[in-house]
C-alpha cells in the first residue's frame, strides 16, 4: 500500500506518516518547502529518512495532476492549507486558496484521471461555529465565523459534489480540536504550557493572550490521524466528526497546566487585546456517536491526560 500524504510536515501530517509507515506502508509526502525547518516534526518522530517528500504547491494544478498521476498511490490524505484561525484574519485569500483551491486541484485530478484511489480531506469543526451542549454531528448545519472556517466548509462542500458527481471514494473528518507536542507555539494550548514552563524557571513572568472564556473540544492528534485512516477502511465513503465529546474553558486549560508547575495561573496571565480575535467561537463541541458506531473509533486519551502529556514534553525539552 503506498499512501500520499499532503501537507506531511505539520503536526497531522507526521503523526499518520508514522502510524501509516506502522501498519506497513510506503509514504510519500509533499510540503511547500524541503527545508528542513519544515520538516522537523518528521525528525523529532524519527522517520525522516523513511518517507519520500516533494517540494509541490496545491495552487499548481498541472503539478498536482502530474505528481497523483506518478506517484500511483491507493490513498491519499489532504492534509494541507494554512491552519491557523487567527492568521486568516489578516490573510483570508490566502487561506482561501490554500485550502479551497488546493482541495479543488487534488479532487480535479480525480475527475480528469483513471483513479483507483481513497481521498482523506480534513476538515474543521470550525466550520459548526458555535455549537450547542449536545454537540455538533454529521447532520449540524455549518456556520463558520472565520475565513479559515469559511475555506474549509468550501472544501467541505467540493468533496461532497464531487464524490456524488463522479463516484470517487472521497470522505472528510470533521475534525474538533486535538493538539500535541509537535504544535507550533502559536497554537494557544502549546503557548500556555511552554510559557508555565519558563515562568516556572524563571525565564519569564507574564503570559499574554486571547479570550480565556471560550470552549473547546480537545482531543489528542494520534488518536485522530487513526481516524483519518479508520475512514478509508470503509466500502462506503461517509463524512465523519471526529471529536472527544466533551467540551472544557481554556481557563481550565489553563489552571490545569499552571498546576503542573506549582503555579496559580491568575498571577500571571493577563488578557492582551491583540491576541483577540475580530469574532470567535465561544463554545465547541462534537458528536463522535457515528465515529464510534461505524468506525469502532473512539479518542483514548483524557483532557487531563492530554494536559499532562504535553507539560511532560516541554519539560523535557527545557521550556526552550
Amino acid at each position: 500500500m503506498r499512501a500520499l500524504i499532503f501537507g506531511i510536515g505539520g503536526q497531522d501530517g507526521a503523526y499518520l506518516a508514522q502510524l501509516l509507515l506502522g501498519k506497513g506502508y510506503e509514504v510519500v509526502g509533499t510540503s511547500r518547502s524541503l527545508d528542513e525547518s519544515r520538516l522537523g516534526n518528521l525528525n523529532v518522530l524519527g522517520i525522516r529518512n523513511q518517507v519520500h517528500i516533494v517540494s509541490l504547491s496545491l495552487m499548481d494544478p498541472k503539478n498536482v495532476l502530474e505528481f497523483i498521476n506518478a506517484s500511483v498511490p491507493n490513498e491519499i490524505y489532504n492534509l494541507a492549507g494554512q491552519t491557523s484561525v487567527s492568521l486568516s484574519f489578516n490573510q483570508p485569500i490566502e487561506a482561501l486558496e490554500s485550502i479551497s483551491v488546493g482541495t479543488l486541484n487534488i479532487l480535479e485530478a480525480f475527475r480528469v484521471l483513471p483513479l483507483n484511489v481513497r481521498l482523506f480531506n480534513a476538515c474543521s469543526s470550525e466550520c459548526f461555529g458555535n455549537t450547542d451542549e449536545a454537540g455538533a454531528d454529521e447532520q449540524t448545519l455549518f456556520k463558520p465565523r472565520s475565513p479559515y472556517a469559511i475555506a474549509k466548509a468550501a472544501a467541505y462542500w467540493q468533496v461532497s459534489n464531487y464524490r456524488s458527481a463522479y463516484d470517487i471514494h472521497a470522505s472528510s473528518g470533521i475534525m474538533f480540536n486535538h493538539e500535541s507536542p509537535l504544535r507550533p507555539y502559536n497554537f494557544v494550548t502549546r503557548k500556555i504550557v511552554r510559557g508555565a514552563c519558563r515562568i516556572a524557571q524563571g525565564k519569564e513572568e507574564i503570559l499574554e493572550l486571547g479570550n480565556l472564556e471560550i470552549s473547546r473540544d480537545w482531543g489528542w492528534a494520534p488518536d485522530y490521524v487513526e481516524a483519518m485512516w479508520r475512514m478509508l477502511q470503509q466500502d462506503v465513503p461517509e463524512d465523519y466528526v471526529i471529536a472527544s465529546g466533551q467540551s472544557h474553558k481554556l481557563s481550565d486549560f489553563l489552571s490545569l497546566a499552571f498546576e503542573r508547575f506549582g503555579l496559580d495561573w491568575r498571577n500571571h496571565v493577563i488578557v492582551s487585546p491583540q491576541f483577540l480575535r475580530p469574532i470567535d467561537v465561544d463554545f465547541s463541541k462534537g458528536n463522535p456517536a457515528k465515529a464510534a458506531n461505524q468506525l469502532g473509533w473512539h479518542a483514548r486519551t483524557s483532557f487531563e491526560e492530554i494536559i499532562s502529556l504535553l507539560v511532560d514534553a516541554e519539560m523535557a525539552g527545557n521550556c526552550s
